[in-house]
């Protein structure tokens, strides 16, 4: 169950112009210069002022109907009257505490991991330097998402408190706020551009104070995934591909314009369900999903399986797939963290860059002779 929720929780930037006032007078502040560093992520803005910065977090939940803004003040710097409605969070932050494991990989990447004091179920946070401050104690655990530990977050008093909603009903988020904790909400599991899902690193780094270290992070990750894509340019999408497998009684195969449809479609593969409409996934019973993918030369396979009798026993049907039988079944999700968290699931969304090169890999390995799978691993 852990696995699927990650899953799920693994979508036109927003122009706009702020007049600005002097505190008590109404002489217009002279701050029209905006710089916007967002280029890749649709849920995300990021307006660069002297002194502040002013964040829009767009979409960021299925059919959301409201944005969310936030003023990020410098020290000592004045805020316009027109922008006081908006929470204000003093930068750089000294504390935060995160909600999902995909965050751990951008404090990682800024070096600023110590500054996580608190995260809910640390069972799942797979990295080895996150973990060793957990086991130091100075990661607090925090309970789960649904059930924050409220009494331990108010004894932190973290400066910020980064989570995620699933739709407008998540009382938790006003009753944090209601204890004095400012509360941002963010979107990038919503990202379905693998580039605008990474690009959310430069929302901890405006947090941090870390602006130049992840536009050079950023910047060498397009131009890794931009280098990846160019060795495919020439190459034929020949390789017929079956992507996920069972949950309960549905096959959940990515829609057409999914995160992972855009990977198989960059890495020149050809996924059975790339006309499929529609971001996430759409649950199929397994004889709809055997007649159109029988054939299939490869299996990506869901799940932390380690072998293809362990795969097969979950399930005696899988066994008719041709690729079950030619041994071409690989899974991005067997390699796990000390405590049993996903390494996948907590670091791909930050580096598209290597998830783009382990599909090429897999389907086109005479491309990347030098290049080891970071995540896949293919079932013996």
């Amino acid at each position: 169950m852990k696995t699927f929720l990650y899953k799920a929780l693994f979508i036109s930037f927003f122009a706009f112009t702020i007049s600005c006032k002097q505190n008590e007078k109404t002489t217009t502040v002279k701050n029209t210069t905006s710089e916007e560093v967002i280029e890749y992520a649709s849920g995300l803005s990021i307006h660069k002022y002297t002194g502040y910065s002013v964040v829009k977090v767009t979409n960021p939940w299925p059919d959301a109907d409201r944005d969310f803004t936030y003023v990020l003040q410098e020290k000592n710097a004045n805020i316009p009257d027109s922008l006081k409605q908006y929470t204000t969070i003093p930068v750089p932050l000294k504390s935060i505490v995160v909600t999902s494991t995909t965050n751990v990989p951008f404090l990682e990447m800024l070096g600023v991991e110590n500054k996580l004091v608190g995260f809910p179920h640390t069972d799942y946070i797979s990295s080895e330097k996150t973990r060793a401050l957990i086991d130091k104690g100075i990661v607090k655990n925090v309970g789960q998402n649904e059930r924050l530990n409220m009494e331990k977050l108010i004894d932190l008093s973290p400066e910020l408190i980064v989570t995620f909603g699933v739709d407008n009903n998540n009382p938790m988020i006003k009753n944090l706020e209601k204890s004095g904790l400012k509360v941002m909400i963010q979107g990038d599991w919503m990202e379905q551009s693998p580039l605008g899902k990474a690009e959310w690193l430069k929302l901890y780094a405006a947090l941090f104070g870390k602006e130049k270290e992840a536009s050079e992070l950023f910047d060498n990750i397009v131009k890794e995934y931009k280098q990846a894509l160019s060795s495919v340019t020439n190459t034929k999408a020949d390789a017929t591909v079956l992507y996920g497998n069972m949950y309960k009684d549905q096959w959940f195969v990515a829609r057409g314009n999914s995160w992972v449809a855009q990977f198989l479609k960059d890495a020149k593969v050809n996924y059975l369900w790339a006309d499929l409409e529609g971001t996430g996934s759409l649950g199929l019973p397994f004889e709809k999903v055997l007649e159109k993918a029988k054939n299939a030369d490869v299996w990506i396979a869901a799940g932390t399986y380690k072998t293809l009798e362990e795969l097969g026993s979950s399930n005696p049907h899988y066994s008719q797939f041709t690729a079950f039988g030619k041994k071409n079944v690989y899974t991005f999700e067997s390699k796990l963290g000390a405590t049993g968290g996903t390494v996948y699931y907590e670091m791909a969304p930050s580096r598209p860059d290597l998830v783009l090169k382990d599909y090429i890999k897999i389907f086109h390995p005479e491309l990347l002779p030098n290049y080891t799978l970071t995540f896949a691993e293919k079932l013996k």
